[in-house]
């Protein structure tokens, strides 16, 4: 990833947003996305050096960013997170619940234990306390949006071997729908993406090269290539901005037209 000069317009000047999984992958396109367009960006996750090497890059591009490590599996971690970010920019108007990991290889009969464990504690829960702590501050601050990731797979798309992984995402895809309609009357919207093979290392098959995943994607996607992290950053900007104040409980799959 690049570092340009961050050109700073107004859309999200004097805001504060948090992305989780903010090191590395669609967390750190999100972060910079955000950075550019005005935003104090907080980027939280488990491992520190990758966290703020996000905020090397922001601060490089002439942004404002902190990190906190933070484990979004774990209530109290999401209450703290949004805390900290409240304490270290003054409150918090936008979250993104991106934190997530991928398991899959295996069919239903074989699914491991400990794999349907995490992939529920993180994708799931995960997305559940970050909702409930990013609610509780916004509704009582004056509202704000929130934008989950879900993923193709799940609610749209079924592929073998990823039962698992689907049934977590899609489970993010219905909580969602549920609690955007829960809490819009208290000032918070909160919306989805449902990205697809994307720039991500999440997207690659085990020892999958980015080149050999851009070939096998001139077949597998309509569109014959994978989505830039730059376009997923979009749609959740888009989600999160004033231009989308009647967007609610949308789930805006972003795929290249693979779950059409």
């Amino acid at each position: 990833m690049t570092v340009d000069t961050l050109a700073t317009t107004a859309r999200f000047q004097g805001r504060t947003v948090l992305v989780t999984g903010g090191g590395s992958g669609l967390g750190r396109h999100i972060a910079l996305a955000f950075a550019a367009e005005g935003a104090n960006v907080v980027v939280a996750g488990r491992t520190l050096a990758a966290l703020e090497e996000t905020v090397a890059l922001v601060t490089a591009a002439g942004g404002t960013a902190a990190a906190f490590t933070s484990d979004v599996s774990r209530a109290g971690d999401a209450r703290e997170l949004v805390r900290l970010t409240a304490e270290r920019f003054g409150g918090l108007d936008v979250a993104v619940n991106n934190a997530g990991v991928f398991r899959g290889g295996a069919p239903v009969a074989e699914l491991s234990e400990a794999d349907w464990k995490e992939l529920l504690d993180i994708n799931v829960s995960g997305v559940l306390f970050g909702l409930q702590a990013q609610v509780e501050h916004m509704k009582a601050n004056g509202g704000g949006a929130i934008v989950n990731v879900s993923s193709n797979l799940g609610a749209h798309l079924r592929i073998p071997g990823v039962a698992g992984y689907a049934a977590s995402k899609a489970a993010v895809a219905a909580l969602t729908r549920a609690a955007a309609v829960d809490h819009i009357r208290d000032g918070v919207r909160i919306n989805a993406v449902s990205p697809g093979v994307s720039e991500s290392s999440m997207s690659l098959l085990p020892g999958e090269t980015e080149a050999e995943r851009a070939e096998r994607m001139k077949s597998e996607s309509p569109l014959g290539r994978i989505s830039t992290g730059a376009e997923i950053a979009a749609a959740v900007l888009y989600l999160a901005s004033d231009a989308a104040g009647s967007v609610v409980g949308t789930d805006l799959r972003i795929d290249g037209g693979s779950a059409a």
